[in-house]
């Protein structure tokens, strides 16, 4: 039953692309891990009956309303009988179309934001299940590490936690729709895929052990991989940037238009690696952005019987 009608607050973080994206040899093999940073969505309902359908603002976060709508909808009627109207305001420092799962994190937070409102519980497989008739969803919904079949929009493994990292970033310009980009056939072959799996392994025992190294191997190898798909012409100038200041490694938005150097947060080196990334990748595009990733020191590493034997 709905509880008592009240606002709603919901919140959902970014990612600065992935660690790793590609497609793995079973059935439904399209998957990613995530890569969470300091960077967030806040979505706040306000329920109001004298409405007769609810509104987005900024008018243009229109999955957002879509998924607002939904959850009303199919939601009990209040004491009154009457549907419930409302405004849904969606604030966020997530920059749009570049692969930072902006549009996950409007999702994620508004679907927490409606269902505390309304008083109906959201816990993260229900959000799946909304968000799978919207669209291919990154897996912003869970707190830590996850491998993720985007596409079905289904958890595949919380793999943990890992120190923080800073992550020297580039734009290289334009926007990118990620329905459209989902809908491209990926060409990649048997030994591919099975190459997809492998590096599974690799992220996921590199998380498991804390080694930041690897974690930089394995996301500069996925990035590379993904040139076919999703070409990044600066991505050889920031392989090159990454071993001039001793980075970990290269992430990018494999479906957007973002680049990263990796460094290890706590290197008493990384301020001085960082200014002289940030100083280099200027050559590259006029703005580069410092992100800060998340961790999860709470966060157990969980699998499910699609994945793959650790």
């Amino acid at each position: 039953m709905r509880g008592t009608i009240g606002s709603g607050v919901g919140t959902a973080f970014g990612t600065f692309g992935e660690l790793l994206q590609g497609v793995l040899p079973e059935k439904d093999g399209d998957f990613l891990v995530t890569l969470p940073v300091a960077r967030w969505t806040r979505a706040t309902f306000r329920p109001d009956p004298r409405m007769s359908e609810v509104v987005v603002r900024p008018a243009h976060k229109q999955k957002a309303l879509r998924l607002a709508r939904t959850i009303v909808e199919r939601a009990p009627l209040p004491a009154s009988g009457v549907p419930t109207g409302g405004v849904l305001t969606v604030t966020s420092v997530i920059p749009e179309g570049k692969g930072l799962a902006s549009s996950s994190a409007d999702l994620v937070a508004t679907a927490r934001a409606v269902g505390q409102a309304l008083g109906i519980a959201m816990p993260p497989a229900r959000i799946e299940r909304l968000l799978a008739r919207i669209e291919p969803t990154d897996g912003v919904l869970y707190p830590g590490i996850v491998a993720f079949h985007h596409r079905s929009v289904r958890l595949r493994a919380v793999l943990g936690s890992l120190p923080a990292m800073t992550v020297v970033g580039i734009d290289e310009g334009g926007a990118v729709d990620t329905v459209a980009f989902n809908r491209i056939p990926k060409p990649f072959t048997s030994a591919q895929r099975h190459d997809y799996a492998r590096l599974l392994d690799r992220l996921a025992g590199a998380i498991r052990s804390r080694d930041l190294t690897e974690v930089g191997r394995v996301a500069t190898r996925s990035a590379l991989m993904n040139q076919t798909l999703r070409h990044k012409r600066s991505l050889e100038r920031m392989r090159e940037i990454c071993r001039e200041v001793g980075g970990l490694g290269v992430a990018v938005g494999h479906s957007g238009t973002t680049l990263g150097v990796l460094l290890d947060a706590a290197d008493p080196a990384c301020p001085h690696r960082a200014t002289a990334a940030a100083r280099a990748c200027t050559e590259l595009a006029g703005g580069v952005s410092v992100y800060r990733t998340l961790s999860f020191p709470n966060t157990l590493r969980t699998t499910t019987s699609h994945t793959l034997p650790a």
